[in-house]
């Protein structure tokens, strides 16, 4: 056998290919033109050949665009990106740190070879495990799996939670039951495999694919319209009413459910936010019947909130955690309670995984961006330029009678319109004036910058907002604006996906 070379392979001879080039001494005839890129005022037109497009009608450009806004590389416009491409961008564009050569060099080496980190390991892998370990751990919740996509992620944190309550009702005789996922109203989890059963915000993104029948309850978030202590009030009946609810599941069937999962603040379905005492109910009766606990923070996580994890704020634990968006790389924190099961899907090889496991060049680019949340405190300022945005949404709703419940939590912040037709006229009139944002729920514009944002950048977007305010007690003939300035290339009134 060849030296070290394993399973009795033989040592090949290879002869070396000469190594590529780009010179045009190698191509004489000119039968390979050298490549072009589409120039930025025809990307819309060329992609529209082949993709649906029904995003921003904006093209990036990611040379000129710094800090919070964003440039529109066909027209030159600067926009205020109060959206960061969903809430996924931990930074602003073009951050200092990334001018660094050895950064730069690190991120281009990891580009070069898409490496099966599920089957080859390599020192960036292990520099970004240790990283997010250090910066976001959150014990007792220590292994990790890693994979490309928040809603692949929710999908692998379900498949862990059925794998654990399966197998426990083997173990006791009960047969191979308890595949069923207890959630809730308003909830968006992805739009993937397991996922659908899950989402219901928009039935455009559900409809007619195949979808199981588990059960649903009603989400007892918090209703900022109606002034304190009747908001208390209200919340607390609906939080009894949908804990007797959920005893009634459970006592006719927790034997099928494996898992309740739930947004610590609902994202897409409209910025709705929890009491911290609703979690902790959601816990107890989760060990109270023997189902686990599943905390999606693809939005919420991250920092996002003015701590690394929204459920920190209320000193609840899930038993899986599920992350994505600003840590780059997705995937599921699990607890010790899966441990109840020796060969839960933590430990037993190959009953999670995929080809990538997660992105090396998003893991680097996360291993950088967490150095940088650390060193630049941007958790903290989550925290503090988030209380400044929403002190200043509750003075213009005092002020606007437009705009109503002002709410958020970090820099997770909403607020609502009296209804869809005249909150999709605002979003659209950000859009005008140059504020990037983003719709939700029925009513609701919710914002999502990135973990840098400045006490300036705050500023500038309420006085657009304010200017907005203005534009719809007098409206503006749209004749006047630029018709071709549309926020959206898809149906007016359509939700953006998430």
């Amino acid at each position: 056998m060849g030296k070290g070379l394993a399973f009795g392979m033989k040592e090949a001879v290879v002869s070396r290919v000469p190594k590529a080039t780009d010179s045009r001494a190698d191509d004489p005839k000119g039968k390979f033109p050298p490549a072009a890129s589409v120039p930025p005022g025809r990307v819309v037109s060329e992609l529209e050949r082949h993709v649906l497009l029904d995003g921003f009608r904006i093209v990036v450009d990611l040379l000129k665009s710094h800090d919070c806004y964003l440039v529109d590389a066909s027209t030159g416009r600067e926009v205020l990106d109060f959206y960061s491409f969903y809430g996924s961008m931990p930074v602003g564009f073009n951050h200092p740190w990334f001018d660094r050569p050895e950064v730069q060099a690190e991120l281009l080496l990891a580009a070069r070879t898409k490496v099966a980190n599920s089957d080859v390991y390599s020192v960036p892998y292990a520099t970004f495990v240790n990283t997010f370990h250090r910066v976001m751990g959150l014990p007792p919740l220590e292994r990790y799996f890693f994979i490309e996509g928040g809603a692949l992620a929710v999908e692998n944190a379900l498949k862990a939670a059925m794998d654990w309550k399966v197998r426990k009702n083997l173990s006791t005789g009960r047969g191979p039951r308890g595949t069923e996922i207890l959630h809730f109203e308003r909830a968006f989890h992805g739009r993937s495999g397991y996922t659908l059963s899950l989402t219901n915000t928009d039935s455009r993104k559900t409809d007619h694919f195949a979808k199981f029948n588990w059960p649903r309850v009603p989400a007892p978030w918090i209703n900022f319209a109606l002034p304190e202590p009747h908001r208390t009030a209200d919340v607390i009946v609906r939080e009894r009413q949908v804990a007797g609810r959920i005893r009634e599941i459970l006592d006719a069937r927790a034997v099928d459910i494996a898992a309740l999962i739930i947004e610590p603040i609902q994202g897409e379905g409209g910025d709705n936010h929890f009491r911290g005492e609703w979690l902790a109910t959601s816990r107890r009766l989760c060990d109270a019947y023997g189902v686990l606990l599943i905390f999606d923070e693809v939005q919420t996580g991250m920092g996002m909130t003015g701590k690394n994890w929204c459920c920190e704020h209320f000193e609840v634990l899930p038993d899986l955690l599920v992350f994505g968006k600003k840590s780059q790389v997705c995937g599921v924190m699990a607890g010790p309670r899966l441990e109840e099961v020796p060969d839960n899907c933590f430990r037993l090889p190959s009953r999670l995984s995929s080809t990538w496991g997660g992105n090396l060049t998003d893991m680097v680019r996360a291993t950088h961006t967490l150095r940088l949340m650390e060193q630049e405190h941007l958790v903290t300022n989550a925290r503090v330029i988030g209380a400044t945005f929403l002190e200043g949404l509750g003075e213009l709703t005092a002020q606007e009678p437009l705009i109503t419940a002002p709410r958020g939590r970090g820099l997770l912040v909403a607020f609502d319109l009296p209804d869809q037709a005249r909150r999709d006229q605002y979003h659209a009139g950000l859009f005008e004036l140059g504020l990037l944002s983003l719709r939700c729920g029925e009513r609701s514009i919710r914002f999502r910058p990135a973990l840098d944002i400045s006490t300036g950048a705050v500023q500038s977007a309420l006085t657009l907002l304010r200017e907005q305010c203005r534009r719809m007690r007098a409206p503006v003939s749209r004749a006047t604006a630029n018709p071709t300035e549309e926020p959206f290339l898809d149906l007016p009134g359509a939700l953006p996906p998430s």
